[in-house]
């Protein structure tokens, strides 16, 4: 099937040849690149043939595709023996560039002979010769032939690296890379690091580098100490190279690291990430370098006893650790033994035995927020990948130990002692029932005769209920209500009339709790359907008699937690004193029938509604009498929870820093309990609140992470992805940037999301959240990629414009800020249809003032005008946002629109419109105050005029009095930082003068 139109001129050819450049490397960009030197042949021009061939080369080359672009660089050798005219002075630089291309390919081939590869080495000196071209090029392909057939290394550098550079020969990065590696292979890695660093440091860059750098230097730079900056460039270089097929060899690199460095399940991770190298990488000596690396991986895997995991493979069936290992050694060893009898040494035998010999060099190196354990890949294995989440304590080990202890073995007794821990509220009820459940779910169950455990229905409604509360922890209450309805059911044909009438009231409530419609009237009809609840839950209890006392307690308790939620929703005070007037009744009725765990509710309550009514001191002092009762009485399990609450409280006082005690000491006493009886995410979360406050980010973003994980194990995904989403979020805010990108990645590999399982709005959320890191990590090019196809997506949210203008506005701008303004202005012109819909005045002002910007910045007057009609557009929706009485954050658009202006016209020469557009900025923004805030870009605006009127326009006089007064005024107000730009100019233009 045709992948591209067929051109019917070479105008045509030539666009469809630029088009095709952009495409990523790949199949769709070969078989493209194939129909268009088709296409360029029927022409019977050599000029378009040329530029196609050299396309298609490009295409092979770096599509890891070595036996076709010998084939390809042939024509064009031909080409130019016979039409040298045809070839411009650009296009001959570019055929003697790419004689290097051909040895590479030839070199990865074990079936060219190693004289043919002399012999082409001699062809390129002879032609370069010819040409009167510097021969450095030939001496750097001497040189990595030599160290590839491992012969006459030390004398093949010397002859090359003693050279003089020329224009043809290799860019900088890739010589500093072979300079580097050649001190590797010395064993100096204290002196390759030193010539690496302009590559890792990102100032020497190409097609390849830094990220071939990147993979090679990663061991170096454990040996000797430096894991910290290994850790930052493993995560920015394999970005770079991963599912890339010409890059497979650094992909095998990472995944080296991974297993010397203790994230061998990462390892597994980045594999399956890249399973498309076992059979798109068509070059052999790449296939080698990559199986190498995935040989050092599942050895290690498998030594570490976990042979039979599942991994991902060659296409075509399914692989475990031990069988995928067993395959890649075959062929790897066969890959490497026939490089070895072309080359006629041992060379790649050798290195490739050191490589998978090579020791563990660090025992933990943690790469990822998300870190994992083997256990956790484990299949089937869930307790044992809930174990390793939290193996970070002892005390989780002991709590599930404990509640294994208490889940008896005989049925009876089981059924007996998860309805008693149940009645209790005791967190071990859940172990209790998650067993039954699968007890009664086998083939051969039989329910015993028992009296005292009632019938098989009992038991089923019994199920039914604990998975209606599971059910509505984790929000889904609509589903809530029906298990409880259902388990209603199931208990009165049981007789057992308590439970009907508790199984009654929790669907009420749950009923209740079902979210409507956002808005001010979703509230008020939520806070009238709990009272309604409330009433409705009286009733039942007024009309039923001879309830057991803990039913009793729990139907109190349901009727205060009902007036609670409905304080909480509709946060009028008023509704404070009957939740107060609940919450004594229940207490009462629980401290005289010894229900401690309803005590402990009560106060719980009683304290959350001092909170709610602004009392904070009432209700620490609430929450600090009921730690000492729990301390005394029990249940231990509310400890973690009052704790929390406490925590939370700490904040209302301003006080972070016993916040941050309360929640780790609750975070403390959780760890022996289950997560979800204690609410350790919630406890998780705070304490990463409470390190943000105190000034500790790093802190923060574990205890974030650990809440997320916490929320995985409970089956809560949505809560857990956006809690990853504020954590990839607070890594950009503290330029963790790698981090961001690596969490976003993995999340967004995560099967549910793959799968389209996920909401597709929170996916939008993961993706453009991953779009501004890669545009914050300076990758313009993903980032833009990223940014359009999410603005094309999000096009079709008819229900929700506003978001859409959002990210088409962020989409514009990164279109220009890569110079792609004829894209930039289309996406801005449907920021502006989405925003008619649904106004984002502020955000859309920003937009197209940054394209007037870019467009002057870039294009000079030739862009002038362009940029103006930006402006105006941005004028006409100020106008629209003051009729709309909008109030954007600091200065106002009208502001923002006449510094701009000075901006534009600055870039396009015009000084004397830029300061006078500057001058009304001034006059629009007024004098600064004492005030924090709008200091700062009161002293821009006067920087940028100062430097306008005394360096362009060559008035340093009034500029400096300009500039003066500025620092004079920001002195005395005490903004001495917004200072320090002015007195530089003005110092500057004093020293020009």
């Amino acid at each position: 099937m045709a992948t591209a139109p067929h051109p019917q001129s070479t105008d045509e050819l030539f666009h469809a040849l630029r088009e095709n450049h952009r495409l990523p490397y790949g199949r769709t960009r070969t078989v493209t690149a194939e129909e268009l030197v088709d296409a360029a042949e029927r022409f019977a021009e050599p000029v378009p043939l040329v530029h196609a061939l050299l396309e298609l080369q490009e295409a092979y080359t770096y599509g890891s595709d070595p036996r076709k672009s010998p084939v390809v660089f042939a024509r064009l050798l031909t080409l130019f023996d016979e039409q040298p005219e045809a070839f411009d002075e650009r296009l001959r630089a570019q055929l003697f560039w790419r004689f290097k291309w051909v040895a590479n390919a030839l070199r990865a081939l074990p079936e060219i002979p190693l004289a043919s590869l002399r012999q082409w080495l001699t062809e390129m000196r002879d032609r370069y010769e010819k040409e009167g071209l510097g021969l450095q090029p030939y001496y750097g392909q001497a040189y990595q032939l030599a160290v590839h057939v491992g012969e006459d290394a030390a004398l093949a550098y010397e002859l090359w690296a003693g050279r003089r550079r020329t224009p043809h020969s290799d860019c900088e990065a890739c010589e500093i890379c072979e300079r580097a590696l050649y001190r590797v292979a010395a064993g100096d890695d204290e002196r390759a690091l030193e010539v690496w660093a302009p590559v890792l440091a990102g100032k020497e860059s190409c097609q390849e580098e830094p990220a071939r750098s990147v993979s090679h230097a990663l061991l170096p730079l454990l040996r000797t100490g430096h894991a910290d900056r290994a850790r930052e460039l493993h995560l920015a270089g394999y970005r770079a190279c991963r599912r890339n097929p010409s890059m497979a060899g650094e992909v095998g690199r990472h995944l080296e690291f991974c297993a010397l460095t203790g994230n061998e399940a990462r390892g597994l991770e980045l594999l399956a990430e890249n399973r498309n190298l076992f059979d798109e990488v068509d070059s052999p000596l790449d296939q080698l370098d990559f199986l190498t690396g995935v040989e050092v991986l599942l050895r290690r895997v498998e030594g570490l006893g976990h042979g039979e995991l599942p991994v991902a493979g060659y296409a075509g069936r399914a692989w475990t650790v031990a069988g995928l290992c067993a395959e890649v050694r075959g062929r790897g060893d066969g890959l490497a033994a026939r490089f070895d009898t072309r080359n006629g040494t041992s060379a790649h035998s050798g290195r490739r035995t050191a490589r998978l010999d090579r020791a563990p060099l660090l025992d933990a190196l943690e790469l990822a927020l998300r870190a994992r354990s083997l256990d956790e890949l484990a299949p089937g294995d869930a307790a044992g990948a809930a174990g390793a989440r939290d193996a970070r304590g002892a005390a989780v080990a002991a709590s599930g130990s404990r509640a294994a202890s208490a889940v008896p073995e005989e049925l009876p007794e089981l059924i007996r002692r998860a309805r008693e821990l149940g009645e209790e509220g005791h967190p071990d009820a859940r172990t209790c029932w998650a067993r039954l459940r699968d007890l009664v779910a086998a083939r051969d169950y039989t329910h015993p005769e028992d009296p005292a455990v009632g019938p098989y229905g009992r038991l089923c409604a019994d199920l039914l209920s604990d998975e209606a509360y599971r059910t509505a922890e984790r929000g889904d209450h609509a589903s809530a209500v029906d298990l409880h309805e259902e388990a209603a059911g199931l208990y009165e044909d049981a007789g057992a009339t308590d439970d009907v009438v508790l199984a009654r009231a929790c669907a009420l409530l749950a009923a209740a709790e079902v979210p409507g419609e956002d808005g001010e009237e979703e509230a008020e009809a939520k806070a009238a359907g709990l009272a309604d609840a409330h009433a409705a839950v009286v009733r039942l209890q007024e009309e039923a008699s001879g309830l057991a006392p803990y039913v009793e307690g729990r139907l109190l308790r349901l009727r205060a937690s009902a007036l609670g939620v409905r304080l909480q929703t509709s946060g009028d005070p008023a509704h404070a004193a009957v939740v107060f007037a609940e919450a004594d009744l229940l207490q009462e009725f629980a401290t005289r029938h010894g229900l401690t765990t309803q005590v402990s509710g009560a106060m719980l309550l009683r304290a959350g509604t001092y909170a709610l009514s602004g009392d904070l001191p009432a209700a620490v002092a609430e929450i600090d009498a009921l730690r000492d009762r729990l301390a005394a009485d029990g249940p231990a399990w509310h400890l973690p929870r009052a704790l929390g609450l406490r925590g939370r409280l700490q904040f209302g006082l301003r006080d972070a820093a016993a916040a941050h005690a309360d929640l780790a000491e609750g975070l403390r006493l959780a760890a022996a309990w289950p997560a979800e009886a204690v609410d350790t995410s919630r406890l998780h979360a705070d304490l990463a609140q409470a390190c943000l406050y105190l000034g500790r980010p790093d802190e923060a973003l574990t205890q974030l992470t650990r809440s997320a994980e916490v929320d995985l194990r409970d089956g809560k995904r949505v809560d857990a992805f956006c809690t990853y989403i504020n954590v990839a979020q607070l890594c950009l805010d503290h330029g963790r940037i790698e981090d961001s990108i690596a969490l976003l990645d993995s999340l967004l590999g995560e099967p549910d999301v793959t799968g389209g399982e996920l909401d597709d709005r929170l996916v939008a959320q993961l993706r453009l959240l991953r779009a501004r890191a890669l545009h914050a990590g300076d990758d313009l090019k993903a980032a833009t990629a990223e940014f359009v196809a999410l603005a094309a997506e999000s096009a079709g949210w008819d229900d929700d414009p506003g978001s859409h203008a959002m990210i088409a506005a962020e989409t514009a701008m990164v279109l220009g800020e890569a110079g792609e303004f004829d894209r930039a202005g289309e996406v801005a012109e449907r920021a502006l249809a989405a925003h008619a819909l649904s106004p984002r005045y502020e955000l859309i002002s920003n937009c197209l003032r940054e394209l007037a910007r870019l467009r002057a910045q870039q294009q000079g007057p030739d862009g002038l005008a362009a940029a103006l009609a930006h402006l105006d557009e941005a004028g006409r929706v100020a106008e629209a946002a003051r009729a709309a009485g909008f109030q954007p954050v600091g200065r106002s658009l009208e502001t923002a629109l006449a510094y701009e202006h000075g901006r534009v016209h600055a870039y396009v020469g015009a000084y004397e419109d830029a300061l006078a557009a500057l001058e009304k900025a001034l006059g629009l923004l007024g004098e600064p105050g004492a005030e924090e805030g709008g200091a700062g870009e009161w002293a821009e605006c006067v920087r940028l005029a100062g430097a306008v009127e005394g360096i362009y326009l060559e008035r340093p006089a009034p500029a400096l009095v300009r500039l003066d007064a500025a620092v004079a005024r920001l002195t005395a107000l005490g903004h001495l930082e917004e200072c320090e730009p002015l007195a530089s100019l003005a110092a500057q233009l004093r020293d020009e003068g």
